[in-house]
């Protein structure tokens, strides 16, 4: 993973300085709060329905195990809200049937982030300064900037990687880093990159989604798209170039990003995404673009262009890791070993197929550790949980973890030999549950329990569903789903993009929930990105899950040997799966009655 230089270990710990300067003002009634505001979003700190939300940077996913204690610390010594916030919000809880809402824990988001719910304000500089001793920020993880740039957790070992995205990655993080220009867009503003011919980083739903490819010639290139997004207005981004030279790319996003500066709007902040204007403008944005970079290369000499001594700088960074030493077996006898080991336990088996991916070096594996459980919303992990994982990564990754697009955590260095154990070690801690892009697999945002945007809890919801689906014999029967769930349209849990998605809406003040199907992140490699399509009206949390046990039952009956159940849901389409949830409402109503 990439190791902090001192230029950027001396910049994190000064932004963390500052930081504790501008709290200590504003605490002093020296800082108006009007003024204060914009300065710790700029540094991650939001305040949500009951308490402050820290949101901690995670590049591209990668964390060490000594980052992971870390957080576990914050998680156990901060993340405990004031007593009386906390009684007025499980009073409010109380009232909505809710679960007790968990304290001294961490959770992992769908953009590589670790977000706290319940840090008093008052205690944010010294968790600031706990982060930074540790090369850690919540720098531009908030604010209308270039937000956190997140790429495939398998960046760097997976074996339909291309090109390694990190780099690349890295180089953009440090351009946009408190890019005086880019300051104050007119809305956040996210990018995606990934290397790999799988797209696990859901390129396509972001502002800036960038894929290295080689050409013909095999030289290396980005294809870019622009203008992707969900919220009220979901769109999957245009394509603007097919293949831009990788020299070229920061020159060419400082194009993209200087037209949106300039046209973008300002004046409506559900219109002021980079995906409104695009839509609106077409090809007078691209031509816009197009003229910004020629002028950027031809009049200002090309200030951003990427010198191969710079890349090999950064990229000299990533150290692979020392991996233990030890004499291997063939590949031929680790594989007898595993599935004479597999074909003892079927648990271990049914893990190995969900939970382990093939490594760049054959004498490893990229191990899924999954975080979605019984009684913990997806995602989440507290203080003891946050310890297991860095001593399993100490034990089995050379040190380190990636967060996922799915909100899991992947080892992406573990000896093929120490499969078995590293099953038995994470059955242990609860992390070995072989669901992975199964239909409990499921993403999820924090929703109205937490988040003062929401209209709708979804963490109820996702128990409920997880609940009724506990049988992996069922699981691996109905195979690959994505069920997404957000708690309102601004889509922080990608509602759209899932086979199945989960919509929080208000109606007369209650809570209910649309449902919409055949959405995509475009890591299907069977179709693109795409936005799923509404069911029918609204249903009550108590239908939900239902209408999701019906829409089930129609795959199971409708489908053919082998198909997936997006691939049924393309080819028999909408109408039998909406006719059996909207028949689910009827029969609840009939049962009520």
């Amino acid at each position: 993973m990439y190791q902090y230089t001192d230029f950027d270990r001396q910049f994190v710990r000064l932004r963390a300085a500052q930081f504790r300067d501008q709290l200590e003002r504003w605490q002093a009634g020296k800082l108006p709060e009007d003024e204060f505001r914009p300065l710790r979003l700029q540094n991650g700190w939001y305040v949500q329905r009951y308490a402050p939300m820290l949101r901690v940077a995670v590049p591209y996913g990668e964390l060490s195990s000594r980052q992971l204690r870390v957080l576990a610390k914050i998680a156990r010594e901060y993340d405990e809200p004031e007593a009386e916030v906390y009684k007025t919000a499980i009073e409010t809880q109380g009232k909505l049937g809710s679960h007790k809402l968990p304290t001294h824990y961490a959770h992992f988001t769908t953009r590589q982030n670790v977000q706290y719910n319940w840090i008093p304000l008052a205690k944010s500089a010294d968790v600031m300064d706990l982060l930074a001793s540790v090369d850690m920020h919540g720098i531009q993880t908030s604010g209308n900037c270039i937000r956190n740039i997140t790429s495939d957790e398998r960046a760097g070992v997976a074996v339909d990687e291309v090109v390694d995205p990190r780099p690349y990655a890295e180089i953009m993080r440090q351009w946009s880093t408190l890019h005086p220009e880019f300051a104050f867009l007119p809305r956040k503003f996210k990018i995606a990159i990934t290397g790999a011919a799988e797209d696990r980083a859901a390129t396509g739903w972001h502002d800036v989604g960038l894929k290295l490819l080689k050409n013909d010639a095999g030289e290396i290139g980005f294809r870019v798209q622009v203008g992707g997004g969900m919220g009220r207005t979901p769109i999957v981004g245009t394509v603007l170039r097919e293949f831009l030279p990788w020299q070229q790319i920061m020159n060419y996003l400082e194009a993209v990003i200087r037209v949106y500066n300039r046209y973008g709007r300002r004046d409506n902040i559900y219109k002021a995404r980079i995906k409104i204007l695009v839509k609106a403008e077409g090809q007078r944005y691209i031509d816009d673009v197009e003229a910004e970079y020629q002028q950027i290369v031809a009049h200002d000499g090309a200030p951003h262009t990427i010198t191969q001594a710079e890349f090999d700088r950064v990229a000299a960074s990533f150290v692979p890791p020392a991996l233990a030493q030890r004499v291997y077996q063939s590949a031929e006898a680790t594989e007898a070993a595993l599935r004479e080991q597999a074909a003892d336990d079927v648990q271990f088996a049914r893990w190995l197929q969900r939970n382990v991916a093939p490594h760049k070096n054959p004498a490893l594996r990229a191990v899924t550790l999954s975080f979605k459980r019984l009684s913990q919303a997806p995602g989440d992990a507290n203080a003891d949980q946050l310890d297991t994982v860095a001593a399993l990564a100490d034990r089995f990754s050379a040190g380190e973890v990636r967060v996922t697009h799915d909100q899991n955590v992947l080892l992406p260095w573990v000896h093929a030999e120490d499969l078995h154990a590293l099953w038995l070690a994470a059955r242990a801690a609860g992390f070995a549950s072989a669901n992975v892009h199964l239909l409990t697999d499921m993403i999820a945002c924090p929703g109205g329990d937490f988040c003062a945007l929401a209209n709708a809890r979804s963490i109820p919801v996702a128990e409920a569903i997880t609940e009724r689906y506990q049988d992996l014999d069922e699981l691996d029967d109905l195979g690959e789903i994505d069920l997404h769930i957000s708690g309102c349209i601004n889509s922080c849990g990608h509602h759209h993009s899932g086979h199945i998605g989960i919509l929080g809406v208000d109606k007369d003040g209650k809570e209910w929930y649309q449902v919409t199907l055949a959405g995509s992140d475009g890591s299907d490699l069977s179709g693109p990105a795409q936005a799923g399509k509404v069911v029918g009206p609204s249903f009550s949390a108590a239908e939900v899950p239902d209408v999701i046990e019906a829409v089930l039952n129609t795959y199971r009956d409708t489908r053919n040997a082998g198909e997936t159940f997006i691939d049924t849901l393309r080819r028999v389409g909408h109408d039998p799966f909406k006719a059996a949830a909207n028949g689910a409402r009827f029969k609840a109503e009939e049962v009520s009655a």
